[in-house]
């Protein structure tokens, strides 16, 4: 456990800044489950390899993936001046986002809840 002020835990957590090249899609209406599927065929390939497999999946995740793996390699280009042919991903996750409840009507007067599931998707990448 960490000894202080609850305010001087925060600024000594915030003051460790991540440098690394990174993207992040919040509420992307794609489940967790299914993000996950295409984000285990990327992590640790270079940006080119990661760019083919994505190009050639035919999951709907992975036109969502790729466009967010492009605007991470925009920002390495651009932020911190890192060149696109050595960048590999590093890290890539799916958490849970809010989940939309709809309502479908059934037989007899009843009802039955469905779930529209949403995640954010977070691409982080790193120079070899």
């Amino acid at each position: 456990m960490a000894k202080g002020h609850r305010a001087q835990i925060k600024r000594e957590r915030n003051a460790v800044k991540d440098t690394r090249p990174s993207a992040k899609l919040s509420y992307a209406r794609i489940p967790t489950q299914k993000a996950c599927f295409v984000l285990d065929a990327i992590r640790g390939k270079d940006v080119e390899t990661a760019l083919g497999i994505l190009a050639y999946n035919p999951r709907y995740a992975s036109s969502v993936i790729e466009k967010l793996l492009k605007s991470a390699v925009a920002n390495a280009e651009n932020n911190n001046g890192l060149k696109a042919e050595n960048l590999y991903v590093e890290e890539c996750f799916a958490n849970k986002a809010p989940t939309m409840k709809r309502i479908r009507c059934r037989a007899r007067g009843s009802a039955n809840r469905i779930e529209k599931k949403m995640s954010h998707i977070t691409v982080v990448l790193n120079e070899r």
